[in-house]
């Protein structure tokens, strides 16, 4: 009988709950707890899987094949790597595929440290365009390029790029197409099956959905670009503990749950604020009327948590979050408790004073819907 969970037959939920779980041993627990070790037992020529604890780790191995199982249920030839942040995984794939005199194609308004990225490749004599991720702008700058990176739906502003299309181009003209699912998660958006080489994300974020774990991981079809990248894993040492990636596999089986409950939350406030006056420059994917849904439509099944609005001053903005009392003043995103943030506080974010970008959790929607308008009616004041 075949597995309908290796072969993506089964239903999401059916797959995160036992995504990557080993096969069944009588007296053994479901998921094997984490193993610490930085060395195994060795005797004899070294032809065993697991030899020292910064090349592989079983219980990194069980959380692999987890997300490989979510990011690209039912094809072949696909692996995953998991590493000690999102940033750790970034890098690697980045670092392990340019070369001096490449070009790399970049969002002009992704993830805060892109530009800190940027920095240090052209550091290394690879060249770095930019260009913004609503309107496929990034179309504009491909040739030549060695390596595209899309981020699908854009942090903090949430615009969305028809990553089929981009892929497309970018393959086009010989180059690999990495797309940041951080924000989308695999059952937002599969990027592998959009075409790309790589999705990679931060499994901080809502992968985990605790705020407790700081994990990264790169998918990628088997070849020698994720050779690489497991190349780069092993030199830098860029790797997670393995109590860090038992608690990422524990809670990937509650993802579904938590993805739909916080992207159906996420819709309600969203139409709460798309009437109040003093909120402008509302985005979120799942509206009807935002700017993205058409695309985003097309290439995502759930539009994710966060809600991203403008209000009219950095002192308005303060008092909102100081009134909040369901929603903690934090970065990050995608916990199972709402956060929110003045986003311009940390600099490098081309974003007004009064942007707030808020990550609704787990909460009741209409408590946190009472919460949200209440905070502004407060702040008015």
């Amino acid at each position: 009988m075949s597995d309908p969970i290796a072969a993506g037959g089964a239903g999401e939920g059916t797959r995160a709950v036992r995504a990557g779980l080993p096969e069944p041993v009588k007296y053994e627990p479901t998921l094997p707890g984490p193993v610490f070790a930085a060395h195994f037992h060795l005797p004899g020529e070294p032809t065993g899987p697991y030899t020292y604890g910064r090349d592989e780790n079983p219980t990194w191995t069980h959380l692999e094949r987890a997300v490989g199982e979510l990011e690209a249920p039912g094809l072949d030839g696909v692996e995953t790597l998991v590493f000690a942040s999102g940033m750790a995984a970034i890098s690697s794939v980045l670092f392990s595929q340019l070369r001096a005199g490449d070009t790399a194609v970049l969002p002009s308004d992704g993830y805060q440290a892109l530009p800190l990225v940027r920095t240090q490749l052209e550091a290394y004599g690879i060249e770095v365009r930019t260009a913004p991720t609503g309107g496929d702008a990034q179309l504009t700058v491909l040739d030549g390029a060695k390596l595209l990176w899309i981020e699908s739906p854009s942090n903090p502003g949430l615009d969305v790029c028809d990553i089929r299309r981009l892929v497309e181009a970018a393959h086009a003209r010989g180059a690999l197409v990495a797309v940041d699912n951080t924000l989308a998660t695999p059952l937002g958006q599969r990027p592998l099956e959009l075409g790309a080489d790589f999705s990679v994300a931060s499994g901080t974020k809502q992968l985990t959905g605790h705020g407790d774990v700081l994990l990264g991981y790169v998918t990628g079809r088997s070849g020698e670009p994720m050779t690489a990248v497991r190349r780069w894993r092993k030199i830098v040492g860029a790797i997670p503990g393995p109590m860090e990636a038992w608690l990422a596999h524990r809670s990937i089986a509650t993802l579904q749950m938590r993805v739909d409950r916080q992207s159906a939350t996420a819709l309600a406030v969203a139409q709460a604020l798309r009437a109040r006056p003093e909120v402008t420059g509302l985005r979120y994917p799942g509206l009807a009327d935002d700017p993205s849904h058409q695309v985003a439509s097309r290439q995502m099944r759930r539009f994710g948590c966060v809600v991203s609005f403008t209000l009219p001053t950095r002192a308005r903005a303060e008092r909102f979050l100081e009134e909040l009392r369901l929603v903690d003043d934090a970065t990050s995103f995608g916990g199972v408790r709402s956060t929110a943030e003045r986003r311009g506080r940390w600099g490098g974010d081309a974003v007004p004073e009064g942007f707030i970008r808020l990550s609704v959790g787990a909460e009741d929607p209409e408590d946190l819907v009472t919460d949200v308008l209440r905070a502004l009616e407060e702040s008015a004041r």
